[in-house]
């Protein structure tokens, strides 16, 4: 089996200290080239991490002909223009979340993919790591009763004005940049779209970007509750409810390769603080991971596991929290 050949668009610091160390440890993935609009980072960076070439532009990475896919982690307002330019040269995409800045924007994508016959992907890593997938696994077998309530949070600290997370013309904030985890996540465990949500949105007087998000997802058959922030101190956890049990992830979005993950199920044969069962998981890192299914998923040209329609939903759900934050009302996705 060959590797699929990879190039990176751009020197962001995630590419450089994560995805990209963790997908050359990959079966199925090997990074061949990098690019940035400074030769001297791009060689830099490839010199640091035994990356074969280096390119002064985006457009040289993608005529390069050896190259199969692209990792895309720019700023947000450029995920679509530039994954629409790797397509357009024959380029598979794995893209960054938020995939888009809306969805109109990630729906875009669909026509491109559909026109170019290349595979699009958004990055969501957390929905290959197997912790993710042994939630999904107890909550289907009945073992927590029907599933009614998920709540989750997800904050971390940053007021630095020059940041890209803090510039509202570069998709800054924090419902785009970490709000969408708890959103997907919950669409995948209840394995069914919010038919509305609600949301209270805070904006930063100066920055302009929203700092602190608040969200009601209603499923019908259970709800989802959420906060995200830009301004407080960090943290990230995540809880699900069933009539006959619960289950907790202890650190669901960034679990760290060098430790087991862990998910604690107290249910209603230990409910009565007798004892919590601890679930733990090999060692692994969600990003060879993520490389990994997406590369075999082009080698055999199969589904990928994050399908593009999945993506514009789950941009349609930000889209309406936005809706309700000026409307003070219910919205629909």
């Amino acid at each position: 089996m060959e590797k699929v050949r990879w190039g990176v668009l751009g020197v962001a610091s995630i590419a450089l200290g994560k995805v990209i160390p963790a997908m050359q440890k990959g079966v199925w993935s090997k990074i061949t080239a990098i690019a940035s609009r400074d030769l001297g980072k791009a060689r830099d960076a490839a010199e640091a991490l035994g990356i074969p070439k280096a390119y002064g532009s985006y457009e040289e990475l993608l005529a390069d002909e050896e190259i199969e896919a692209i990792y895309n982690p720019l700023p947000n307002h450029l995920h679509v223009p530039w994954t629409i330019k790797a397509a357009e040269a024959g380029k598979h995409v794995l893209c960054e979340k938020p995939i888009a800045l809306d969805a109109r924007e990630a729906e875009s994508l669909q026509a491109v993919c559909e026109r170019t016959r290349v595979k699009i992907q958004e990055a969501f890593m957390v929905r290959t790591h197997p912790q993710w997938l042994g939630v999904r696994d107890v909550i289907k077998s009945g073992r927590i009763g029907d599933l009614r309530l998920i709540t989750g949070f997800f904050s971390y600290f940053n007021r630095d004005p020059n940041n890209v997370r803090n510039k509202t013309d570069m998709g800054g904030g924090a419902l785009l940049d970490i709000g969408c985890y708890p959103i997907t996540m919950s669409r995948f465990i209840f394995d069914f779209e919010p038919w509305r949500v609600l949301a209270l949105i805070e904006h930063d007087p100066e920055l302009g970007i929203d700092r602190l998000t608040s969200a009601m997802l209603d499923f019908k058959s259970g709800q989802s509750t959420f906060t995200c922030s830009t301004q407080l101190t960090p943290c990230q956890s995540i809880q699900m409810f069933g009539t006959r049990g619960r289950i907790e992830v202890e650190i669901p979005f960034t679990p760290p390769p060098t430790r087991r993950a862990r998910i604690f199920i107290e249910d209603d044969s230990n409910n009565k603080g007798n004892s919590i069962e601890v679930l733990e998981f090999p060692l692994c890192n969600q990003y060879t991971i993520q490389g990994d299914c997406f590369s075999q998923a082009i080698r055999e040209n199969a589904e990928q596991a994050i399908a593009l329609e999945d993506s514009v939903k789950n941009m349609a759900v930000m889209d309406a929290l936005v809706r309700s934050a000026h409307s003070g009302q219910w919205e629909i996705p």
